[in-house]
């Protein structure tokens, strides 16, 4: 198996790189091929076929020990590593700044306490520094969603997941930064997906589609398969194969979780023999994990 790559090449759309850049974690990267071709349209990186490499997708940009998870700095470290995708989750200060942050609280990643709705953007750049993951404290800020949009660009997609932060708002960050060709939206219902189709018909989306029911509100919605992938959960079982081929005749790639389930194994081996037996078993098109590097290994292992 190989990983897919995604860039945004200048003036010529998408750039679909075929082999995978490695970087050890002292940060030395090593080039494995240049061959590239032209992909013309993000809709068309995503689409699903049998015959295309697994996507790789860093929920909440991964983890690792120093670089807390939404952190600018993650991203980038992440992306000097390897091919990949983000998902990361947008939230609003006091002061209505849209910033990167999981949770309604500051307390669990970072020095502040209590909610990050009642700090205003100065403040959390004045008096809160994130956490990793293991709680260590660091000299990181929680970065502004516009600051990461500017950097993504040309290097990544950036998946916003579903917060606190309005889609009208949403939308203007998307419009105002041009940032239509990289960015992806979570959207839960079919009205959600309506909403963004309407208002940012270049935007992909990742819709849930877990079940029959699911599937037959978004197939009723108008917004058409080409925009969308599909989150259809942990794994792939006998309870969702039937979503996910018809999914895939629509031309959907479908996407799975393993951050809460593998990821969260205690011991690196366990959580690698994990990962093979699900990736022999499941094959999925896209994998959302805490530990994209992890993911990147095994699936090296494998090509």
């Amino acid at each position: 198996m190989k990983i897919r790559s995604f860039i945004k090449g200048s003036g010529i759309g998408f750039v679909l790189f075929l082999g995978v850049c490695s970087c050890q974690m002292n940060k030395k990267s090593e080039k494995v091929s240049d061959r590239v071709s032209v992909v013309p349209a993000k809709s068309k990186y995503f689409e699903y076929s049998k015959e295309k490499d697994i996507i790789v997708s860093g929920h909440r940009g991964g983890r690792l020990p120093g670089l807390p998870e939404n952190s600018l700095e993650l991203l980038q470290f992440v992306t000097d590593s390897m091919s990949v995708i983000f998902e990361i989750d947008p939230r609003l200060t006091k002061d209505s700044i849209i910033v990167l942050h999981h949770d309604a609280k500051l307390d669990r990643t970072t020095t502040g306490t209590g909610n990050l709705s009642a700090y205003t953007f100065q403040e959390l750049q004045a008096d809160v520094r994130l956490e990793d993951y293991e709680g260590n404290p660091t000299n990181l800020k929680v970065p502004r969603l516009k600051d990461v949009m500017a950097w993504a660009k040309g290097k990544t997609v950036l998946n916003l997941d579903k917060k606190d932060v309005p889609p009208a708002m949403i939308v203007s960050l998307i419009k105002e930064m041009d940032a239509q060709d990289y960015m992806m939206v979570t959207v839960h219902n079919a009205d959600q997906a309506k909403y963004y189709y309407k208002h940012l018909p270049g935007v992909m989306q990742s819709v849930f589609i877990r079940n029959s029911e699911e599937y037959e509100s978004f197939a009723s919605s108008g917004v058409p398969w080409h925009n969308i992938i599909a989150y259809v959960g942990r794994t792939i079982d006998e309870e969702n194969a039937e979503i996910i081929e018809k999914l895939h005749v629509h031309g959907v790639s479908c996407m799975v979780s393993y951050a809460p389930t593998h990821d969260k194994l205690g011991d690196k081996e366990e959580r690698k023999k994990a990962y093979q037996k699900e990736l022999l078993s499941t094959n999925p098109d896209i994998i959302e994990s805490d530990l994209p590097l992890e993911i990147r290994s095994v699936l090296q292992a494998k090509k």
